[in-house]
């Protein structure tokens, strides 16, 4: 009887899990409608402005930054972060994807929707649920177009996000196993940290926000990412993220995983550029030969 009960909870464990994925599912065969703007040519990289239909069809505005080569290459998801207006948006990791691309990667670089000015003033809390469901569709999409990219190793694509782009890389890691490598920078483990920030609302009500929001943390998905080596960049100085939260991210997420803590804010600082660069090239292979 003890057996039977525990694997009646083991399955009733693995139901509940596959009906929180399936509430990221997409649909896979949807035209990606990628339109070219325009196109730049350096002395080092292809940079691609272009558009692809998200999840409910809308454009969403992206770079894709390519070697001038063919080849066999890696490929990077970048994911920016809601911080200076300069950098909130597919500007942030723009540099960094130029200086990997002769090293034989294709990075996409997503326009999220937090990029637009007054985004977090403007929203509304009760559309906060279904807008991070979205965001990882979204997100799926964009590993679509990545991996439509000419001469793409599938066994060599790594995400890399900042603040939400983090919080939503979690998600995503947990149940799309396509990315193969992430690192994740600033994040917390509660979406609700953030939600709420300024928020005027409280009790019950914003009881009943952190509850509804509840499901979809990050720390409930980055687990499920088996085998895949993860680099968590940190502030010791984070106005937005006290250290124990820091962790609790972190902890979350299984092993083989790295955690490197900056004196920076949460912008992070050059040292961690730096250090995702090395980080990445160690894991994609890049220079040897792969």
């Amino acid at each position: 009887m003890r057996i039977h009960l525990l694997l009646l909870v083991c399955l009733a464990s693995l139901w509940a899990h596959a009906g929180d994925a399936q509430m990221f599912a997409y649909n896979k065969d949807a035209a990606l409608n990628l339109v070219e703007k325009s196109t730049e040519v350096s002395a080092t990289a292809t940079r691609r402005d272009i558009t692809f239909a998200g999840s409910d069809g809308q454009p969403i505005r992206a770079y894709v930054v390519s070697p001038l080569t063919d080849g066999s290459f890696a490929g990077v998801l970048y994911v920016h972060w809601l911080g200076d207006p300069e950098t909130t948006n597919r500007t942030q990791f723009l540099k960094e994807a130029e200086q990997l691309a002769p090293q034989g990667v294709v990075s996409l670089l997503l326009d999220m929707p937090w990029s637009a000015p007054g985004w977090f003033e403007k929203r509304k809390l009760e559309d906060d649920y279904e807008f991070s469901i979205r965001q990882v569709k979204d997100l799926r999409r964009a590993l679509d177009v990545l991996l439509s990219q000419k001469g793409i190793d599938p066994k060599r694509v790594a995400y890399v996000g900042h603040d939400f782009g983090s919080m939503y890389g979690a998600l995503l890691l947990g149940i799309d196993s396509r990315v193969h490598y992430a690192v994740l920078m600033a994040g917390t483990p509660v979406f609700s940290d953030w939600f709420l920030l300024g928020a005027k609302i409280a009790g019950a009500e914003r009881e009943a926000y952190i509850k509804k929001m509840a499901p979809l943390d990050p720390t409930n998905y980055i687990g499920d990412a088996k085998s895949v080596p993860m680099l968590f960049q940190f502030s010791n100085h984070d106005e937005y993220i006290p250290k124990e939260r820091a962790e609790g991210f972190m902890q979350a997420a299984k092993e083989p995983k790295e955690v490197l803590w900056y004196d920076a804010g949460h912008g992070l600082n050059a040292q961690a550029a730096a250090d995702r660069e090395k980080w990445l090239e160690s894991k994609l292979g890049l220079g040897t030969g792969k």
